[in-house]
């Protein structure tokens, strides 16, 4: 049986990623002293948007400000999504914490994170571009004479460039990258940024991109201590219109090795369609019970479509099996046609297949999935006493599967959508080859090799 119709592309390999955020207000807070905190971890913070309350850090620390963001349960949890059409959006953290931790350094270091458009994509793909200069991340303010200081990661208004950039606050600026890229609305890429005093380098899906010079412009400690913000500039007016997760910053220039182990270790969760554009914001409402979410478990398996008939299609609440017939096949095997009556012509509906309903604890096997109106077969069954049973996109906990399938395939609970507790969607973990009840346990970045760059 064909369970998964998208094949994973690569292994997971060793790395640790982190997560993004965005935020506005100039309130300043004063530089602290060197930090006395002994952070075990490769990198300086890590955003995993698991808490949407505050919006805390890895670390435990809790954005500036932030307003108007939404969350997708995409990629390996949650990631925020900054895009109103209407109103400012932002989420801002502090570069400095009061206990002197450090969220971000300007001079040197390394920032990685995955992002998709949400509403746009490049012109060149049809699309609008985001029509701003779209920041992924940013801090400081853009300003025409370079009077105040600036640094960001953004994307021009076409969506055609990826551009990283700064302003010292004394009239001076530079573009240290421009890259030409094209992104295609809700299609995730990797996006990491390495920078020094002696070179800077960009990276898109592990691999290398361009590099320019090194980093000699940056804003002041005083502009600084402002803060950064993530998916928008400090006003929330430019906003990056996407969806950002697994966003991280590191006080050193990442190698290449390790960006590549980043990109592995993460692209099995969000390089998977149709999973991303089937995913729902978390909250949105549904006006039905079998509203579906989005589903691991999808296309047509052993199932083959043979015809339709959009004459006699009806929709209704109820769903059930009809026009059933069975033709002789090839080596004493039988072949069976049916279609799906009522229910939503738009929805997929799971086909389960068992030799033997009557007793209890039977074996069930998903043939597919099949949509109303349209006449399937299942071609060349052995076994002549075949029981057949539908089920519908109900899903209670959105971790990718259906409740059908948790009960009769996976049996697992359908009301938990992480049995190991690790934070991982039970789907997720199911479309990586993982275990689903033992904790993930990410490999550090311990031992990797640093590149020689002074810090200036």
């Amino acid at each position: 049986m064909n369970k998964i119709l998208v094949r994973v592309r690569r292994g997971l390999a060793a790395g640790i990623l982190a997560l993004l955020g965005v935020a506005a207000s100039l309130n300043a807070v004063a530089q602290p002293a060197p930090s006395t905190n002994s952070n075990p971890n490769p990198w300086l913070d890590y955003w995993s948007f698991e808490d949407t309350n505050t919006w805390e850090t890895a670390l435990g620390y809790p954005a500036v400000s932030f307003t108007n963001l939404a969350v997708w349960v995409v990629g390996d949890g949650n990631a925020v999504v900054v895009d109103d059409s209407t109103n400012a959006a932002w989420l801002q953290y502090n570069v400095w914490e009061a206990d002197g931790t450090t969220n971000l350094t300007v001079d040197v270091g390394s920032v990685a994170m995955w992002f998709a458009p949400s509403s746009w994509s490049s012109q060149d793909q049809g699309g609008t571009g985001p029509q701003c200069w779209a920041p992924l991340i940013e801090t400081g303010a853009y300003t025409t004479n370079a009077a105040y200081g600036w640094w960001g990661l953004s994307i021009d208004p076409s969506g055609s460039n990826i551009l990283f950039s700064a302003q010292d606050g004394n009239g001076n600026e530079t573009n240290y990258i421009t890259a030409p890229f094209s992104w295609t609305s809700n299609l995730f890429h990797c996006v990491a940024l390495t920078y020094c005093s002696t070179n800077t380098a960009l990276y898109i899906d592990g691999n290398f991109v361009t590099n320019g010079p090194g980093v000699t412009i940056f804003p002041s400690s005083d502009v600084l201590s402002n803060g950064f913000w993530l998916g928008s500039d400090w006003t929330g007016s430019n906003q990056c219109h996407g969806i950002v997760g697994d966003i991280s910053t590191y006080n050193y220039p990442l190698d290449d090795g390790t960006i590549d182990g980043v990109f592995v270790l993460y692209e099995a969760f969000y390089l998977l369609n149709p999973v991303i554009e089937l995913a729902l914001p978390m909250g949105t409402p549904s006006s039905t019970l079998y509203s579906p979410v989005y589903d691991i478990i999808s296309g047509p398996g052993n199932l083959q479509v043979i015809g339709t008939n959009e004459a006699g299609c009806v929709s209704n609440s109820n769903v059930w099996m009809t026009n059933m017939s069975v033709a002789p096949g090839t080596n004493n095997s039988v072949n069976l046609t049916f279609m799906v009556g009522g229910g939503n012509p738009d929805w997929p509906y799971d086909v389960f297949a068992t030799g033997n309903c009557l007793i209890s604890n039977s074996v069930w096997a998903w043939e597919g999935q099949a949509y109303p109106c349209q006449t399937n077969v299942l071609l060349g069954l052995t076994n002549r006493a075949v029981y057949l049973l539908l089920g519908t996109p109900l899903s209670y906990d959105g971790d990718g599967f259906t409740v059908a399938y948790e009960s009769l395939i996976l049996h697992i609970n359908p009301n938990d959508p992480d049995l190991a507790g690790d934070g991982i969607a039970n789907g997720f973990k199911y479309l990586a080859g993982l275990s689903l009840t033992n904790p993930v346990s990410f490999p550090s970045l311990n031992g990797v090799t640093i590149p020689t760059c002074p810090v200036q």
